[in-house]
């Protein structure tokens, strides 16, 4: 039997923030579980920003080629997706975003070249998002929810679950705090459970 697919990103610019080291959890919950969980760290790759050129508008393909075509690819052959971002300024970090924004031509493809009516779709894939932010303010998360949800749209994803702590700040916050992290792996050992299912 073939192991469930998931992808993992890690959208953070520190490598051991954490962010990341939630992320890292919910993986090893995953691995745990028997889904094969490829990492991919945005910081590492070549993605231009979506320049706005549409050059997607013949057969909804990215003009610009660069790493984002390979990512695309991975994201789209998976059964889950688990991305972490922190919170920059209530919304998600920039690499984060420039990985979303060059989706624009996935979004051209299904609703202006294929002509997808909206809200039709079918969530083939389901996400689970992560994030950590500084402040304990009530609204801290709207912002990126918002963004989370209409990017898993495009990606015929439903949004499964979300793991949200507030006041993480600096680097090892998260290590006073072990039940966040608890609750990343048995979480990620469910997203595992699943989408196997």
């Amino acid at each position: 039997m073939q192991k469930p697919k998931i992808i993992a990103i890690y959208g953070s610019p520190r490598r051991k923030g954490n962010t990341a080291a939630l992320l890292k959890k919910a993986v090893e919950g995953a691995r745990d579980a028997g889904a094969d969980v490829e990492e991919i760290v945005l910081r590492d790759l070549k993605l231009s920003p979506c320049l706005e050129i549409y050059g997607c508008l013949q057969a909804g393909e990215c003009a610009i080629k660069d790493d984002f075509q390979d990512v695309r690819d991975k994201i789209l052959d998976a059964r889950g997706l688990i991305l972490a971002s922190p919170v920059f300024f209530y919304t998600v970090s920039s690499h984060t975003k420039i990985l979303m924004d060059r989706f624009q031509s996935l979004w051209v493809k299904k609703y202006w070249v294929d002509k997808t009516a909206s809200g039709t779709q079918a969530f083939r894939r389901k996400g689970l998002f992560i994030s950590a932010g500084a402040t304990k303010g009530k609204k801290l998360f709207d912002g990126m929810l918002l963004t989370i949800k209409y990017f898993f749209d495009v990606l015929d994803m439903e949004l499964w679950q979300t793991l949200l702590y507030r006041q993480l700040d600096f680097q090892d916050d998260v290590l006073k705090h072990p039940g966040y992290l608890e609750e990343a792996y048995s979480t990620g050992k469910r997203f595992a459970h699943v989408i196997a299912g």
